[in-house]
């Protein structure tokens, strides 16, 4: 257990605030004052403090440069009506960073300092956190391999930090997307289940060729036969065919995200059906053709539910009803967006509160 007594503040001493536009915000293009870090060494994590948000110097050597032992995280803070400060299951988001690190030979994080640590830096950069309609102040804790020798093996020093983003959404308005059947994101066996650094570069030229076709994401299928769905671009993927949610099954190339989580336990509790199976690219196309694929979307942390307007398969475009018609994916994401500012009950324990 880590002594979080001894965090370590270094205040700024210039302050970006005063010049930082609220109404017009990119997501991930503004960063706060200050950042959190600590270091793993000689087996132990240890040199708990906050600094002023800076520029990372490093070896050409570096371990993370060369063999990619790199994992993050991405979660949100909210401000509620009564001025408290609203994380949205920053436990469960531990618990899937320690998930990842295992996987990639990375040491796990304690509870305690990855909590308080993220609690002050949260207290000291407060006055960050938007006030305006759909916006937030998101985080990203991140942890990369440190040593400075590029022999092949697990780096025997890392560190974390955590550096916090006001962002307005990730997404405008619903997406068009492409199934893809050439490239694979992942596959069984591998990483794809962990937000690794690798996993999001091996997309990164497939998401280019849709978009240069005109579509804004990927509709992800499996790696051994393209026959089956997987994800959508950094989302989670869900479909509602006649009165049933579907959604893929968790796996070792599937994310298993708290968005998609937290979506399913609503729908749960409200008594929809829902069904946690293998969805085959001619089932949603044969349900769109018969019309009983009433709703496409994805899930999300930057997202929360990402309507899908438009599938392109092999060439055909299959357009589905429009946003203001699809009433489940419009209420599970306004039940959500409830809970996470403090205006509907929190009756599974998401909401971490910070007074």
């Amino acid at each position: 257990m880590i002594n979080t007594q001894n965090i370590e503040i270094e205040k700024t001493k210039h302050s970006k605030l005063s010049q930082t536009d609220f109404t017009n915000l990119e997501f991930g293009a503004v960063y706060s004052d200050h950042m959190f870090v600590m270091d793993y060494k000689d087996k132990q994590w240890g040199g708990l403090r906050i600094v002023p948000f800076q520029n990372i110097s490093m070896s050409p050597a570096t371990s993370v440069l060369h063999y990619g032992q790199t994992i993050f995280e991405g979660l949100k803070a909210y401000r509620a009506d009564n001025g408290d400060i609203l994380l949205f299951r920053p436990l469960d988001h531990h618990k899937r960073l320690n998930k990842s690190a295992k996987r990639l030979c990375m040491p796990e994080l304690d509870e305690s300092a990855y909590l308080e640590g993220i609690t002050e830096l949260i207290k000291l950069d407060r006055a960050w956190i938007p006030n305006q309609p759909g916006c937030s102040l998101y985080l990203r804790p991140f942890m990369y391999a440190s040593d400075e020798f590029i022999g092949v093996k697990p780096s025997s020093t890392y560190k974390f930090i955590v550096f916090t983003s006001p962002v307005a959404g990730y997404y405008k308005g619903t997406v068009k997307v492409i199934i893809e059947t050439e490239y694979v994101r992942a596959a069984e066996g591998g990483t794809g289940f962990t937000k690794s650094g690798g996993n999001y570069a091996a997309s990164l030229l497939p998401a280019k060729l849709a978009a240069e076709k005109g579509y804004q994401q990927i509709m992800w299928t499996d790696s051994k036969e393209h026959k089956y769905f997987e994800e959508s671009g950094t989302m989670n993927l869900m479909f509602i065919i006649g009165d049933t949610l579907v959604t893929p099954p968790l796996s070792t190339s599937i994310l298993a995200g708290i968005t998609r989580d937290s979506i399913l336990t609503l729908a749960k509790d409200w008594g929809v059906k829902v069904e946690e199976r293998r969805v085959s690219v001619d089932e949603v196309v044969k349900a769109y053709e018969n019309g009983t694929l009433k709703d496409a979307f994805g899930t999300g942390t930057a997202a929360t539910i990402t309507q899908i307007s438009t599938i392109n398969y092999k060439g055909t475009d299959l357009v589905l009803p429009g946003e203001e018609t699809r009433e489940l994916s419009n209420k599970l994401n306004k039940a959500l967006n409830d809970i996470k500012l403090g205006k509907a009950e929190d009756k599974f324990g998401w909401i971490y509160r910070i007074k």
